[in-house]
């Protein structure tokens, strides 16, 4: 009872299911052996507001009790609770109470006081303090329990009262002092316990101290509550003018200078959290160390995340190991009051905590003091235990002599100048150790009937155990309230941190304690981290939105991880608690001018970033902000920074839309399409624009409603979505010729005609239409070459080479190869270069002439420069064939197993493009078997081609697998001459 309520039959524990069940137990308990009738236990665990089914529910609560309680087979007339008409009784004679034990070691302990056994009075009540495990009947609700939790808080404060007594007739004042200053100020018209202080004080040797407490409580009394001391408090007064040792110290003034002999001391708080998910760190300190060394170990973390919970486990299960004790000292780094402890301070404490005196330390000497710590420890095994810590300069004159002790320091910072053994870093909890966290404190019967409400839940508390136990105890006291009705109050950030609030514990307050610790650089960068559009983000993002350079900007990174404001989970990348990010987000919102610069700063990088990294080059972006100081020194350094941000880059667009930011949505989706092209991304591309156009009609930026729809028609090409792509492009044709856009008419027309070129050539037998394809393109490169964009034309000479090809023009079609080859080289980006080259290359390979083989070693260093696995694939396949043609069909099938083996890696995309690719190597595949005599091989290439998911979207590789398949399913399995090339066809 003293503590949360558990039960337990010798070693095992007992469920004893939800709080309200516990309620009703808890009357039951402390009144045995007498009867309480129904009338009675609905008012002391609901008051007067009974539930509608008054008696009918106790039933419901006591049936259960009693299936957890008895014997498996126990009869209800021998039930631990008995019961009769209208009334329950718990029988006493079949449970022992801690209670009950409390109340027998404190008459065992006035007892020997009484007979003059000081010593073993203070034993004796040191031991009933003991059991107390927090506060008494934690969590449960109810008029009841309530009183009762008042009733053994005053008991506990007694006690104590008593105890600290005894040690100051002991002649023990010197550790009296902090405690019973602490009692005092918990009840500052106690006169009783400032009474006590005094004595303590006055034991210790500071007469004026033990004056001015006196005079403070005299003018508390007379200004606030217009009354003067009682007569205890004037005799002690009195006594302390007079240095009456007799009466303040009784027995202790005949012997002052007898030996103190001590028992093991125990300063470690009651261990009364329910510690979840911390196994593996636990282990970590408990490793066994040299006794010869003073181990240190550091436990930092975030806060809230439960380190003071953690290290006063790890220190009671540690602390057999330490014989002369453990001491606890909060070091108050993050307390409210802002009243951090000086070391001196701390010193003098744990001086007199292991029977020092540092009277003779005068003026707070912190050399004189640590020496004369140093010196008392060294013969001594402790465990200090030092929470809430500042930094090394705090810790360092703490640090004990004595082979065979230990410290545990636990802080919000990452003590990098404390000389640390093992480390420990808190993260918050995981989802199911979050959710077993909520189950103990709500029941795992009342979170059992809403398992998807407490996964919300836990996600909204991002595993943070402060959260969670706010959240919990909210719940606990409002029964009426679901776990969905609280995760609907806590939509939006603005309730979410509301929400987390309960009594004087706040997460955001918890929060604002690191925050108003830091110092203003630091400060402002915490502020505008709160802003970054996506959850992770690195130094370059840091530099943009500060305003600073790379070095700054990590020095500011670097310095929020040491305070556990920021984690690092991987080299460069940093990312905020959710909590904390709501929190710095409202921070920064609180200057509308410095959240508006770095807002813009962020979207610029990326927007910058996918622009340089582009192939379209300056031409492709003709509207908008352009790059200038961006920190990218060319396509490859921005590249390497947009994979770095991983599957995030939608995130930034669907950032800026939410904030208002139209145009920079715009800007980056756009900017970002190629780059996402190059990489195979084709799902994330389209969500992105998806993302922008339907904010498309709030942009300043005309030119973004028919460039976002090319974009589309770009993106549902390579999808192989050839219905979607023809209807977006028109779209973005017909608004370009309405708003004289030139650039994006060239744009849509480039891939208008490519629905007569190579992408979708073969739709169908009579659909192709090269002579309008031709005109399409023929005017897109007339427009593309007026506004000067290179990249356009490079696209529009290739797609017109194919039609060319197509419409048997070979040499036209080679002309506008080379064309499209040259604006590559001019272009400069070996991506641009090596697709213009492709072209000329399946050209050469078509018509079979000898300059395919001099292209494709040209084509093969552009490759491996640009880095784009698809085309790599793609040049391997055209090896083969020129292997292939040269008569090396053995070579011609292991480039082709290359290429297949290449686009079954975990780095190539599985977007529907590479279906495409993987049917032209498969047939290309095929023709070789099939030229080889290897006829079963061959007609399973082409068969494979066509079980390909969405095959049949791509005409041309289609028919060619469809027309290899049937060739090889006629012909007998004997070998054809090295020569035969089939109808391999690029």
């Amino acid at each position: 009872m003293l503590g949360p309520l558990e039960a337990s039959r010798g070693a095992t524990a007992i469920d004893l299911g939800p709080v309200r069940r516990q309620a009703v137990l808890a009357p039951l308990v402390l009144r045995a052996n007498a009867r309480v009738s129904h009338e009675q236990l609905l008012d002391d665990v609901w008051g007067v507001q009974h539930p509608r089914s008054g008696h009918r529910v106790l039933p419901s609560h006591i049936y259960p009790l009693r299936k957890a309680l008895d014997l498996e087979g126990t009869e209800p007339t021998n039930s631990v609770i008995r019961s009769g008409k209208g009334w329950y009784c718990l029988a006493g004679s079949q449970a022992r109470l801690d209670a009950a034990e409390l109340d027998e070691l404190a008459d065992d302990a006035r007892r020997a006081k009484a007979s003059g056994d000081l010593a073993g009075a203070e034993s004796g009540l040191c031991r009933a303090l003991a059991l107390f495990r927090g506060e008494p009947l934690a969590g449960l609700p109810g008029p009841f329990a309530q009183a009762e939790r008042e009733r053994l808080s005053r008991r506990r404060r007694a006690l104590l009262s008593e105890r600290l007594t005894c040690l100051v007739l002991l002649g023990r004042s010197a550790d009296v002092v902090d405690e019973a200053a602490a009692l005092s100020a918990s009840d500052l018209y106690d006169e009783s316990l400032t009474a006590l202080h005094m004595r303590a004080l006055y034991g210790s040797e500071r007469q004026a101290e033990a004056l001015h407490v006196y005079q403070g409580m005299r003018e508390r009394l007379r200004d606030e509550l217009g009354v003067d001391p009682g007569d205890e408090l004037r005799r002690v007064h009195e006594a302390v003018l007079r240095r009456d040792d007799g009466h303040l110290l009784g027995q202790a003034a005949a012997s002052p200078g007898r030996s103190r002999s001590r028992r093991p001391l125990n300063q470690l708080p009651g261990d009364s959290g329910h510690l979840t998910g911390r196994d593996h760190d636990l282990r970590l300190l408990s490793e066994a160390s040299s006794p010869e060394s003073i181990p240190v170990v550091a436990v930092d973390g975030t806060a809230g995340v439960g380190k003071t919970a953690f290290v006063v486990r790890a220190a009671h299960e540690l602390s057999g190991r330490y014989p002369d004790g453990c001491l606890f000292v909060d070091l108050r780094a993050h307390s409210a009051a802002g009243q951090t402890l000086a070391p001196q301070r701390v010193l003098r404490r744990l001086l007199r905590s292991v029977g020092v005196d540092d009277s003779e330390v005068l003026d707070d000497d912190l050399d004189e003091l640590t020496t004369l710590w140093r010196t008392a420890t060294s013969p001594l095994k402790l465990l200090l235990v030092l929470d809430d810590a500042l930094d090394a300069q705090q810790i360092r004159p703490l640090l004990p002599a004595g082979p065979g002790s230990m410290v545990i320091v636990a802080g919000r910072q990452r003590l990098a100048g404390v000389d640390a053994d093992r480390r420990v870093t808190l993260d918050p909890l995981g989802p199911v150790d979050a959710a077993a966290l909520l189950g103990h404190i709500l029941g795992k019967e009342r979170t059992g009937l809403e398992p998807d409400a407490v996964r919300d839940l836990v996600r909204l508390c991002d595993g943070l155990p402060l959260a969670l136990r706010i959240a919990g105890s909210r719940l606990q006291t409002r029964p009426a309230w679901t776990v969905a009705h609280l995760v609907d109050r806590m939509a939006g950030d603005e309730q979410r941190l509301q929400e987390l609030s309960a009594g004087d514990r706040s997460v955001e307050a918890a929060f604002r304690l690191s925050y108003d610790q830091l110092p203003p650089q630091q400060q402002r960068g915490f502020r505008v981290l709160g802003l970054a559009p996506t959850a992770e983000f690195d130094v370059l993002t840091c530099a943009a939105m500060l305003g600073r350079p790379h070095g700054g900007a990590e020095q500011v990174l670097e310095g929020l991880v040491d305070t556990s404001l920021l984690q690092q989970h991987r080299p460069g990348r940093y990312r905020l608690h959710d909590l904390v990010r709501v929190h710095a987000r409202r921070l920064a919102e609180a200057s509308r001018t410095e959240a508006g610069a770095a807002r813009t700063a962020a979207l610029r990088l990326y927007m910058d970033a996918g622009r340089i990294a582009s192939d379209w080059g300056v031409g492709g972006f003709p509207t908008g902000p352009q790059p200038a100081e961006a920190p990218f020194t060319d396509w490859k350094d921005a590249t390497i920074w947009l994979d770095s941000a991983g599957g995030e880059l939608s995130d930034v667009v669907g950032h800026s839309a939410a904030l208002g930011e139209a145009d920079h949505a715009c800007w980056i989706a756009e900017a970002l399409t190629d780059y996402f092209i190059g990489r195979g991304r084709y799902h994330e591309c389209q969500t992105t624009l998806e993302i922008a156009l339907a904010h498309v009609d709030g942009a300043t930026d005309p030119r973004m409603s028919p460039a976002l729809r090319n974009c589309m028609g770009l993106t549902c090409m390579y999808r192989a979505r050839y219905q979607e792509a023809f209807t977006w492009l028109s779209q973005a044709r017909d608004l370009s010729r309405q708003r004289a856009d030139r650039h994006e008419e060239a744009r849509a027309l480039v891939g208008l005609g490519a629905f007569g070129g190579p992408a979708t050539l073969g739709l169908g037998a009579g659909r192709v239409d090269h002579d309008r394809a031709a005109s399409r393109l023929t005017e897109a490169l007339e427009l593309a070459q007026q506004v000067g964009d290179d990249w356009l034309v490079a696209m529009a000479l290739g797609t017109l080479g194919f039609i060319r090809h197509h419409q048997g023009r070979s040499e036209e079609a080679v002309d506008c190869f080379r064309t499209a080859h040259a604006r590559g080289r001019a272009i400069g980006r070996p991506r641009v270069i090596s697709r213009a080259l492709i072209t000329v290359v399946d050209l050469h390979l078509a018509l079979s002439t000898r300059d395919a083989r001099v292209l494709l070693r040209r084509l093969a260093v552009l490759v491996e420069q640009a880095g784009d696995l698809r085309l790599h694939t793609a040049l391997l396949a055209r090896l083969g064939t020129a292997a292939h043609d040269e008569g090396n069909l053995s070579l011609a099938a292991t480039l082709c197993l290359q290429a297949l083996a290449q686009l079954r890696t975990p780095s190539s995309p599985g977007e529907p493009d590479n279906t495409r690719l993987e049917m032209d190597v498969r047939c290309r595949l095929g023709r070789t078997y099939q030229a080889a005599g290897k006829i079963f091989e061959a007609r399973q290439q082409f068969r494979a081609a066509l079980a390909l998911p969405g095959a049949d979207h791509y005409p041309k590789e289609h028919a060619q697998a469809l027309e290899g398949a049937g060739e090889a399913q006629r012909e007998p399995e004997t070998a054809r001459g090295p020569t035969a090339r089939g109808n391999c066809r690029v």
